[in-house]
């Protein structure tokens, strides 16, 4: 007769011998297996119960109550005597009950499931969390909706049904799964190191947590059209919130974000390896295999781990906002990697009905004349249910309501344009209809009817808001202590009279300027632009070009029709001397001009406000021309033309200038291209004009860690030859058309540049290596000259890599014999850690440090 065993043995066994069957079991009780190559695998304690009836379940353990017992075949058998054993620690049986005081850990100890109290909350629930984690990471919540308040007499029990529930202190069932099996005393309930709970009878699985999500998305979990994120309503209150996240159910697989039916946030659709929006997510090194998974049953998106001493989880967070958190073994504490939408007023009605968002805190504030609806939820964090009126309107009363002005402004959703000459008759048709809460007139009359949603109060160092006029009872002027209408009169005429002496003042100091435009030159060509001529320009900043870590740019149109591009610089301080030094900084950027170089035309500073005017390129970015999806594949041609073009900037910037100037943040980003794809270096002069801000600047910028140089890791000082780094580094993604470090999350084993080392050392066709698009059209005595090029730019020693001078005499051909550049040191340890090797991260606002 075959014997049974228990596969991973750990604590020793207990025998029962029948006719030569014998089997084994311990502290591990995993799985088991029959000799002679059968082949069954099960838990232990599933096989036991189903094959012995007279095995029970006491406390939490195995008893055999009676000497003897009947194996499924009739035989019977005999065991002298009476043994005791826990359960795995990872599983619940059929018929075994968890209470408040138990929990059960996955195999690895990696998640912990049982009852938990979030905050000063006075509610119970079930969940699953990280285990060992100072602060308790919830990351899935059974019953959210259906708190208990007495875990000592309430039980999350697994039915010989196979439902899985939990019961309250009367024992009627709050929360079930609801799943079921043919086989009574079938099914076992595991918590997997994934964090997935399983309930399954031997290898099927009946129901799992992944596709019951609450607000977290673990890897290898789903998010998906029937899988479905939905946000905690507070810190303290995990029952569901207004805001969810789901895959589009028509099949072109967008993310969206939702405040209920509203969608306010899309991830742009998926092309099978990045989303056209956020092409970043997909190419974030924390994740890896990002994939879109549709059968006849559901259509999802999963994603695996980057990296196992990395943890990550996308959570929608109780702001309304998707949010990554990374936590890694070197840096404990979980932190914010990836966020959208990136402001918090962004988000549809976080705030909720007449109320104001703004970037202080309390973020959210009821407007004048509304008190909170909830002000237990406002005190717990959750705003979405607004605030109501104080005192109800009198419709088509004049005296009895008014407009309260609510200057500088970003205005709600939902607004009405109508026809109306001036302010006065835009105010008279929103007082005359009853359902009219709002107007504002700024070149137009916009009224708003019902309620207020999305209304941002703008900081005081930006004027780009409107006054808005909200409707409230005229009670509520006067009980807040507001001026009476004759009291405005008599402050208005004065204040008409020093307006009317501001404006006679203004004119003269204008005349006595005698400027022949509006713009006043700096230097030989540079502008001082107004900021209302860019606010006109743009279209009230409108149409987004790009951002980054140092401020937006966007596109705008001069008076002569010329078109710009206005960077709204960001987190410069104030002050006179300030204001002097980024005057002369920039006048030394604007007297700089290469047909490699950006342009720029101008600047503009009031108060706080500092923008940069340059030329506007008709084609983009480097950047989205190599990895984003568009019609027009850059040829091989057009990519050397940019090499050497960017390498002429760059060496103009180090070699030609007055005062050499490194550019410090070399990436495709800031590569743009005119309407003849002649590359041009832009941000050079950031560096010195953002100064000691720079390095922290810099550090935030997603997507430019993977080009800095090692000098920034060592804390040396910065030299052009850490220009040299990142454009070596540009260089290999020309070639491959694709991030480098892409190349590695798709599922290869190895990193770009290493693969590029490689071959060149060991002299390999180096036209496997060119972008597949390309169909291998390419000049191969240009494309090993860029290889070897690359590779010497990425010496770990600044010393071993060439100026851009030489860079360009090798592209061009006039230094024809380039050596064979050694595999850096970096790039020989990049299998073992590639974390450790080639990413950085910020550890202070000053300096940046390798984190393995």
């Amino acid at each position: 007769m075959p014997s049974l065993q228990v596969i991973n043995s750990r604590f020793g066994s207990a025998r029962f011998r029948k006719h030569r069957w014998s089997l084994s079991w311990t502290s591990r009780l995993k799985s088991l297996r029959l000799s002679r190559s059968v082949g069954l695998k099960l838990s232990i304690l599933d096989f036991l119960i189903r094959s012995y009836p007279c095995l029970k379940v006491i406390d939490g353990s195995i008893s055999v109550t009676l000497e003897t017992f009947t194996a499924r075949k009739g035989r019977n058998w005999r065991y002298r005597g009476r043994f005791r054993r826990s359960f795995a620690t990872d599983t619940i049986t059929s018929g075994q009950s968890l209470s408040a005081s138990q929990t059960i850990s996955s195999e690895g100890g990696v998640f912990e499931l049982g009852f938990f109290t979030p905050g000063n909350s006075q509610n119970y629930y079930i969940g699953i969390w990280y285990k060992g984690f100072p602060n308790k990471t919830v990351v899935w919540v059974a019953n959210r909706n259906q708190p208990i308040s007495d875990p000592s007499s309430s039980e999350l029990k697994l039915l010989q049904n196979g439902n899985l529930v939990l019961l309250n202190q009367f024992k009627t069932q709050t929360w079930s799964t609801n799943s079921t099996s043919n086989i009574a005393n079938s099914t076992i309930a595991m918590l997997l190191d994934n964090g997935n709970l399983v309930i399954r009878h031997l290898s099927n699985v009946i129901w799992q947590s992944f596709d019951y999500p609450t607000d977290t998305w673990l890897p290898g979990g789903k998010v998906g059209h029937k899988q479905i994120l939905t946000s905690w309503r507070s810190s303290e209150n995990p029952a569901t919130s207004v805001f969810s996240v789901e895959v589009e159910p028509n099949g072109t697989s967008h993310i969206l974000v939702w405040n209920r039916s509203k969608l306010y946030w899309t991830s742009g659709e998926w092309d099978g390896k990045i989303f056209s929006l956020v092409p970043e997510i997909a190419l974030n090194y924390y994740i890896k295999n990002l994939r879109y998974i549709s059968n006849e049953n559901e259509s999802y998106f999963t994603y695996d781990a980057g990296f196992s001493f990395a943890l990550t989880r996308f959570v929608l967070d109780t702001t309304g906002q998707l949010k990554q958190f990374v936590w890694r073994k070197d840096f404990p504490g979980w932190s914010i990697f990836w966020t959208r939408p990136s402001e918090q007023c962004e988000v549809y009605a976080f705030c909720g009905a007449f109320s104001s968002c703004n970037q202080n805190v309390p973020i959210c504030d009821c407007m004048p004349g509304f008190e909170q609806r909830n002000i237990t939820n406002w005190q717990q964090g959750d705003s979405s249910d607004g605030c109501v009126r104080k005192t109800p309107l009198h419709c088509s009363n004049e005296e009895k309501d008014v407009f309260f002005v609510m200057p500088n402004t970003r205005l709600p959703v939902n607004s009405e344009s109508i026809m109306a000459g001036n302010i006065k008759e835009c105010e008279q048709a929103c007082m005359s209809n009853c359902s009219c809460t709002a107007f504002a007139y700024d070149n137009g009359c916009l009224v708003w009817n019902g309620e207020l949603f999305n209304l941002q109060k703008l900081l005081l160092n930006d004027n780009s808001g409107s006054d808005f006029h909200v409707r409230i009872a005229a009670s509520e002027l006067a009980g807040n202590g507001v001026m009476t209408k004759t009291a405005w009169i008599i402050v208005g005429t004065i204040g008409g009279l020093f307006t009317l002496l501001g404006i006679i003042i203004l004119v003269i100091f204008w005349r006595g300027k005698q400027m022949a435009g509006t713009n006043e030159e700096v230097g030989d060509s540079l502008i001082l632009f107004k900021y209302r001529e860019l606010r006109s320009a743009t279209k009230n900043f409108s149409e987004k070009l790009g951002e980054g870590g140092f401020g937006s740019v966007f596109k705008g149109t001069l008076s002569n029709s010329t078109t710009i591009a206005v960077k709204a610089l960001k987190s410069l301080n104030e002050g006179e001397q300030q204001e002097k030094q980024f005057r002369a900084e920039v006048g030394t950027i604007g007297m700089i001009q290469h047909i490699n170089l950006v342009r720029l035309r101008g600047f503009c500073v009031e108060g706080l406000k500092r923008y940069l005017v340059y030329d506007y390129m008709s084609n983009g970015s480097l950047e989205s021309l190599l990895f984003q999806k568009v019609p027009n594949v850059l040829d091989w041609k057009a990519r050397y033309k940019i090499a050497i073009g960017t390498a002429r900037g760059l060496a103009y910037l180090h070699e030609k200038c007055r005062d050499c100037i490194v550019h410090c943040d070399i990436k495709p980003e800031n590569i743009l291209l005119d309407v003849e794809y002649n590359p041009k270096v832009a941000d050079f002069g950031l560096a010195k004009l953002i100064g000691r801000e720079f390095s922290r600047v810099l550090t935030t910028i997603r997507g430019t860690r993977g080009y800095l140089a090692p000098e920034w890791i060592s804390g040396e000082a910065i030299t052009p030859k850490a220009d040299v780094f990142s454009y070596g580094m540009v260089l290999f993604e020309i070639i491959s058309g694709r991030r480098n470090r892409d190349l590695l999350n798709d599922g290869t084993d190895d990193y770009f540049p290493a693969r590029v080392a490689n071959k060149i050392k060991e002299g390999e066709e180096v036209l496997t290596l060119l972008d597949y698009q390309l169909e291998g059209n390419a000049d191969i005595e240009e494309l090993s000259r860029v290889c070897k090029v690359a590779c010497w730019c990425i010496q770990d020693d600044e010393k071993d890599r060439p100026t851009m001078g030489q860079v360009v005499q090798i592209l061009e051909g006039v230094s024809e014999q380039v050596g064979m550049p050694p595999v850096p040191r970096f790039l020989q340890g990049f299998a073992e850690n590639p974390m450790e090797t080639m990413f950085y991260e910020e550890v202070s606002s000053s300096k940046l440090t390798l984190q393995p």
